[in-house]
């Protein structure tokens, strides 16, 4: 039978997330596994060449990290009581730095999001969950928000 030890969490903190970490925190709970809850600041460098100086850049990427620090540090605590869980935020391309994460934490399963974009949206925004379902050499569950 499949068993879960480390179960890779990721979080883009909107409301969606709390439904992601309930069945993340369910799982875990279950399977007597440990998650590592991530969030994926965005990375900027698509926007050098537009004029905008680096350090104007570096420094909007840095107050997002640090947004997202503090919202993920009371997002755990209000998502994932009961079990052990730990917290990753890094800078990159949400799909590459999630499975990297799996990668490097040797990972069992991945449970995320997915925002169900049709039409134009997908074509402009693309599908993070549908680039880790495709790539991850690991199960994923991807969590659809409700209607």
């Amino acid at each position: 039978m499949a068993s879960f030890k480390k179960i890779i969490c990721a979080l883009d903190l909107a409301e969606h997330s709390k439904e992601v970490a309930s069945y993340a925190s369910m799982l875990a709970k279950l399977s007597d596994a440990s998650v590592i809850a991530i969030y994926v600041a965005p990375t900027m460098t698509q926007y050098t060449g537009f004029h905008v100086p680096p350090n104007s850049i570096d420094s909007f990427v840095s107050e997002i990290v640090d947004g997202a620090k503090a919202t993920m540090e009371q997002f755990m605590k209000e998502n994932f009581s009961g079990i052990n869980v730990s917290s990753d935020i890094v800078i990159g391309y949400a799909a590459e730095e999630i499975l990297a994460c799996a990668d490097r934490e040797g990972a069992d399963l991945i449970v995320m999001g997915t925002h169900g974009r049709t039409g134009i949206d997908r074509m402009l925004f693309g599908s993070v969950a549908e680039k880790v379902v495709k790539n991850s050499p690991i199960p994923v569950l991807t969590i659809r928000p409700k209607a």
